[in-house]
Formats: structure tokens, C-alpha cells, sequence
């Protein structure tokens, strides 16, 4: 069965910025599922719009970045 966006849920969404672009910091469920950790890269291209890449490794100011959302988004879940 092919995915149906409409059928997931977001329950928490919220993103560190710095200069290079952002991490995103999301909680979803499918179809009324557990909900699960979503952590997404994106990043600014010449003309400033962001574009999803891919997560990869992350700096030390990243994870800082990051670290209080996902405790946010844990109570979330």
C-alpha cells in the first residue's frame, strides 16, 4: 500500500536554525500509529529557499541545537 500523506499526523513540529540552513524536529503518526521521531535536514540554496538534504552527520552546535527540541517532542510522544 502506497504512502498517503493525508493519513499522517504531525503532533510536534519545531527547528533550530543557523546560518548554513536548519534541522527539523517533528512527531508523526501514520494512521493513528505510534507516533515516531521525524529529524530532517534542509538547506538554503543560492536564492535562500531551503531544500531537504540528507541528514548525515552532525556538529556538536547541531546536536546542542537540536537537544532540548527532542526533549520537547519526547514528552510529545
Amino acid at each position: 500500500m502506497p504512502y498517503d500523506s493525508s493519513l499522517d499526523a504531525e503532533a510536534y513540529s519545531r527547528f533550530w536554525e543557523n546560518d548554513n540552513g536548519k534541522i527539523v524536529v517533528s512527531v508523526h503518526s501514520y494512521k493513528n500509529g505510534p507516533k515516531k521521531l521525524q529529524i530532517v535536514r534542509e538547506l538554503k540554496n543560492a536564492s535562500g529557499e531551503f531544500t531537504f538534504a540528507k541528514l548525515g552527520r552532525l556538529s556538536k552546535e547541531e546536536i546542542q541545537g537540536i537537544l532540548p527540541l527532542i526533549q520537547e517532542a519526547i514528552a510529545v510522544m
